[in-house]
């Protein structure tokens, strides 16, 4: 495993040294992460466009990151990703995501999106990335509770939608070979193992399709998120290391009651303030041989970012495994050979 990294996308701002490249990324470099993590939406720290038509523009920026002494992890289309797939419902909010030509006009929008996607592989390919994190959309995420009675065949048909619609651009990814490494997470049509189960069906079990494991969205859902990494390590190419806490009360639950994030008994929380157990997680990876890296994504309802920057570097430092060589009982071993083997099963 490699790390610690840091997610830029909730620290990029217009005030410096949140404002360029250059300057979050030596700020970043001075708290101590080793790769950041770039949301190619954002214009104050990258050009998507670019990036994937211009591999001397990736090693310009590739030279910045080193410079500040760190390097670039993976790239990240969440917010385009999200637009692949989007129920009229929540048109209005989520045109915000797109440029205004865009606006009004869904089909323009989604087709936006899908170029996006594809800028993004050719983009990680030239910065050497073989993971991508993104969101995948949700056409059904209204529906998530069953009133009223859903008709029948319409979440087969979802995920049917979901998968003609991606599969051209996994195999893009492919054609990079790059991993599309999905962020599982409420408001997601892929939100668990089940539906991520449902969705490799409708891919044809693309190899590309991947997972993005964040543990926090898990505790918001009460899912088992270490039985979770057993059941999908081989699937597991990205992680963000995001704390959380469940705290259910005699007014509120797993739904939230429409409130605020700081009043909701489910609730994102800076790394050690919540109740993930990161050293199970970290040993569950490390245990089934994950080597990607381990990014920070800050998300917090009460702390402010520089001091949840500053506290996640050196958290993510201690539980960081160094993977063991031998067995540490090796000192007592006595190199029995077969003859000796036989003789302690009695056989001889």
């Amino acid at each position: 495993m490699k790390g610690p990294a840091i997610f830029l996308a909730q620290f990029a701002s217009d005030e410096a040294p949140f404002n360029s490249l250059d300057s979050i990324t030596k700020y970043m470099g001075d708290l101590g992460y080793k790769g950041v993590q770039i949301p190619t939406w954002d214009g104050r720290l990258f050009d998507l466009e670019r990036a994937a038509e211009s591999q001397t523009y990736v090693d310009e920026l590739k030279g910045i990151c080193a410079d500040n002494g760190v390097e670039v992890t993976e790239l990240s289309t969440h917010l385009q990703g999200q637009l692949v797939a989007t129920h009229p419902a929540f048109d209005a909010q989520f045109d915000g995501f797109a440029p205004p030509q865009f606006h009004n006009n869904p089909a323009a929008r989604q087709q936006w999106a899908v170029q996006q996607m594809h800028l993004a592989a050719k983009a990680s390919q030239r910065f050497g990335c073989t993971s991508h994190a993104t969101f995948s959309g949700a056409l059904m995420w209204h529906m998530v509770y069953p009133w009223p009675q859903r008709p029948a065949g319409i979440v087969e048909e979802a995920f049917a939608e979901l998968g003609r619609r991606w599969k051209p651009i996994l195999d893009v990814f492919d054609e990079n070979g790059v991993n599309a490494c999905y962020e599982l997470h409420p408001g997601e049509d892929l939100h668990d193992g089940v539906t991520f189960e449902r969705f490799l069906d409708a891919v044809d079990q693309h190899p590309r399709a991947n997972i993005l494991y964040d543990p926090s969205h898990f505790v918001l859902q009460q899912l088992d998120y270490l039985e979770f990494i057993d059941f999908y390590h081989e699937r597991i190419k990205a992680f963000h290391v995001k704390d959380a806490e469940f705290r259910p009360n005699g007014k509120a639950g797993v739904y939230g009651s429409y409130s605020g994030w700081a009043e909701r008994p489910g609730r994102f929380r800076s790394l050690g303030d919540g109740q993930i157990d990161f050293g199970g997680i970290f040993t569950k990876l490390t245990h089934h041989g994950y080597e990607g890296w381990a990014v920070l994504e800050w998300e917090c309802a009460y702390k402010h970012p520089e001091q949840g920057a500053a506290e996640g570097a050196p958290f993510i430092a201690r539980h960081m495994i160094r993977k063991a060589d031998k067995a540490f009982d090796d000192f007592a071993g006595t190199g029995a050979d077969m003859e000796t083997i036989r003789k302690a099963l009695g056989l001889a």
